[in-house]
């Protein structure tokens, strides 16, 4: 990034969509950073935004040990919009009043917009609400700009002090037109130019790895996966006589999918090393039913594996990870709630052996990962591959994992994607589970008492949320009856109908 980027400033008090925020707003042409919600007033002054954005968060605003910013900000003539508990907050410490709701917002409700800078050019439509608390006496000097049927507050304004708040997220997809909100505020309240690309991260992050590999190795944790894959070619091309890219195949692959990596990565001019860790990985799980403990026993496999390997290669330092801003917020953050551990990053053991875990794609989202790719001349391939866990099946199968139920997994899988291979438009995700659950059948005349299988497609933008797409009968019928003909131990098939959120995409 340029030194003369201009900046927004997202303000993080725990709220998971902290990250889609600051993808909003690159994704508008402005560069953004996170920083903590307690950050000093004098690193703002050095860091010079543009506006600063204040984030949602689990907690409460009236409570003690709830997280707040230093006051002296609202006075700073600094743009802010305060979003959900940071609205509240805003309100709160200005001398408003913020109280528990007797009826608390939960998904897209209409809201009824006044006139605002903020909402410039957008009609009354949807927005994703996601709130406990409310703010029921505005502080002096701002006026209400939107209310719902549940809540008089939904908006408010000083204009004078350039201070915004809006209860809903407009960083989601779910927000209708939340994306217009986000660009009012840059453009009409904090008078952006719009002068960041994504080329300036490219720039940014391959100078940086660079500058911390020097001359010595780096190891890549690859997956074949779509965001180790462009960590591949981003450091390739950053230091490429210095890089191994380690494939790990621990047994939890798709249907083939460990020859497939293998033949794709065999063909680039890269070092790249198969390791086939099944059995291994196998015994480690055996016994394990809790999804947790699942991920953090496989993320710590992971890195033990790659030591290994390390050390038969000579001395390398630096381990590398396709790690992206998902993984990290679901993970938990400095105020966050954990939503899942992801193997490469709350299943990381403590006692590494390597000097420094490298992740230049920590500030990106699955499709700047992507547009990256392009960038990066990488194979079409492995840039749209859907995404895949790195624990990979093992986190599609409910309770105790077996190679028997790996292998009706697979099976189903492999049916379910078979489905949308003549498909235009396919989901932004699809897979099969293969759950814990037994169910009554007849087969051949035979009472059967046998697995259920679930199916989940699911369409985002962000990954942070999504709706679930509404399959056609015809294509469910097709792939139940193959399932249920095909794979003699499953007796039942069950399509999954959950959003995220309340859910999330994958099962565990």
């Amino acid at each position: 990034m340029s030194k003369n980027n201009e900046k927004i400033i997202v303000l993080d008090f725990g709220g998971q969509y902290k990250e889609l925020i600051a993808r909003a707003v690159r994704g508008l042409s402005v560069y953004s950073e996170i920083r903590s919600g307690s950050i000093d007033l004098e690193e703002i002054k050095r860091l010079a935004p543009i506006g600063i954005i204040l984030t949602g968060g689990p907690k409460s605003v009236y409570r003690e040990d709830s997280p707040k910013c230093d006051p002296d900000i609202f006075s700073l003539g600094i743009p802010i919009l305060g979003i959900c508990y940071g609205m509240q907050l805003l309100c709160h410490m200005l001398g408003g009043e913020v109280l528990p709701a007797v009826q608390g917002e939960y998904g897209a409700v209409t809201a009824q917009l006044k006139g605002s800078a903020l909402f410039e050019n957008i009609p009354q439509s949807p927005v994703l609400m996601s709130h406990k608390d409310f703010v029921n006496t505005l502080p002096q000097g701002f006026v209400n700009t939107a209310s719902t049927e549940n809540c008089k507050n939904a908006a408010c304004e000083n204009i004078a002090a350039k201070l915004y708040g809006v209860q809903f997220h407009p960083e989601t997809s779910l927000s209708l037109h939340g994306r217009t909100v986000l660009k009012n505020f840059l453009y009409n309240v904090c008078g952006a130019a719009g002068d960041y690309k994504l080329d300036d991260y490219l720039e940014k992050q391959i100078a940086s790895v660079r500058q911390t590999v020097q001359g010595q190795r780096i190891l890549l944790a690859l997956s074949g996966g779509v965001d180790s894959s462009v960590c591949a070619a981003l450091l390739a091309e950053a230091v490429p006589k210095q890089l191994t890219c380690i494939f790990v195949d621990h047994g939890f692959m798709r249907l083939n999918e460990g020859d497939k990596i293998e033949a794709i990565f065999s063909k680039h001019a890269v070092n790249f090393i198969r390791v086939n860790a099944a059995e291994r990985f196998l015994a480690k799980i055996k016994g394990v039913t809790e999804p947790e403990k699942k991920r953090k026993i496989i993320g710590e496999e992971f890195i033990r594996v790659f030591e290994e390997e390390a050390k038969k290669l000579g001395d390398i330092p630096f381990l590398a990870q396709g790690t992206i801003y998902p993984d990290i917020v679901e993970s938990g953050g400095e105020h966050g709630a954990v939503i899942k551990s992801h193997h490469n990053v709350g299943g990381l053991p403590k006692n590494l052996s390597f000097t420094q875990i490298v992740e230049p794609l920590a500030g990106l989202f699955k499709d700047e990962v992507r547009e990256l790719g392009k960038k990066l001349r990488l194979n079409r391939q492995l840039i749209n591959r859907q995404p895949f866990p790195g624990p990979g099946l093992a986190l599609r199968i409910m309770g105790e994992i077996t190679k028997d139920k790996l292998s009706i997994l697979r099976k189903a899988d492999d049916i379910f994607q078979e489905a949308f291979i003549k498909c235009r438009r396919k989901p932004s995700q699809y897979f099969a589970v293969l759950t814990d659950t037994r169910s009554v059948g007849v087969k051949g005349d035979d009472r059967t008492y046998d697995y259920v299988i679930a199916l989940r497609a699911v369409d985002t933008d962000d990954f942070m949320t999504c709706e679930y797409r509404a399959l056609s009968h015809k294509i469910l019928g097709r792939v139940s009856s193959r399932i249920t003909a095909e794979i003699p131990s499953v007796s039942r098939v069950v399509y999954d109908v959950t959003s995220k959120p309340p859910a999330t995409i994958e099962w565990e």
